[in-house]
């Protein structure tokens, strides 16, 4: 196969996704099915795109964290 120099999409699993962002696999899957973690899907499962995943951890820096779970959202906790 010939390489015409098209850069490919590295894809993560939600579970590498989570361990990296240190928060459970749960937390990743709220976070793509409100949209705010963008994710493809293949078959049963969701795979994120590397560069998503930096977007992602960018804005919520400049945000000052990342978007709320549903816990938190009831007990009136700011995450």
């Amino acid at each position: 196969m010939a390489d015409n120099g098209a850069s490919r999409t590295t894809f993560l699993t939600v579970a590498e996704v989570a361990q990296m962002l240190r928060v459970s696999r749960m937390t990743v899957y709220r976070w793509v099915h409100a949209g705010d973690m963008p994710a493809v899907r293949f078959g049963r499962s969701f795979r994120v795109p590397a560069a998503a995943v930096e977007t992602f951890m960018e804005q919520a820096e400049l945000q000052g964290g990342f978007p709320a779970q549903d816990d938190d959202r009831r007990s009136g906790t700011v995450g």
